[in-house]
């Protein structure tokens, strides 16, 4: 809780790609809160009123996911609302005479995307959630200590610069909004 709220505020790309490793934490523990407890959160050097909050705030993810149906996969509605936020204001930058950077950078990796979502089993799977999974991947590997070829780290390069900028234009829009036309 207390990382997603830090990151929130600085990052919505990096705040979404931690929301789903802690909806991979939970399933890795089967759902359990109690182990949750007991086995991830007391690792951190939190006072024990940090604690309780941090359990409270995985028990309610737990109550989502069972309510929302994504106990085994899938992502939880608070994070698919972001993407689709993210989703609209890339197609509304993109439509915009206003942001030819960020039309730049997006046909740079119009090619990586294609490629990823010819590869993905989702043909319903929107462009920035396609780049999404790219660097989730990519981040679940290199936590694995697995090899990832120099063309999928170049892929991840480009799409991690274009992400970032969708990230700081979905912030400035929602501090001080962007005009379009």
């Amino acid at each position: 809780m207390f990382i997603a709220k830090e990151l929130k505020k600085k990052s919505i790309a990096e705040y979404l790609l931690y929301m789903w490793q802690v909806e991979d934490i939970i399933r890795a523990y089967g759902c359990s809160l109690t182990r949750i407890q007991n086995e991830y959160i007391n690792q951190f050097d939190y006072t024990d009123e940090q604690k309780e909050e941090e359990t409270d705030w995985f028990g309610d993810l737990i109550r989502m996911m069972n309510s929302e149906g994504c106990r085994e996969n899938g992502h939880l509605a608070i994070n698919q609302i972001i993407i689709q936020q993210l989703s609209e204001l890339h197609l509304q930058l993109l439509d915009s005479t206003k942001f030819p950077f960020y039309n730049t950078e997006y046909y740079r990796v119009l090619p990586f995307i294609v490629e990823l979502r010819q590869r993905g089993n989702d043909e319903n799977e929107d462009e920035i959630e396609t780049c999404f999974n790219a660097l989730y991947g990519t981040m679940l590997l290199r936590l694995q200590k697995k090899e990832i070829s120099e063309n999928t780290q170049h892929a991840v390069k480009e799409i991690t610069t274009f992400i970032g900028m969708l990230s700081d234009y979905y912030l400035k829009d929602k501090e001080e909004g962007l005009q379009f036309e």
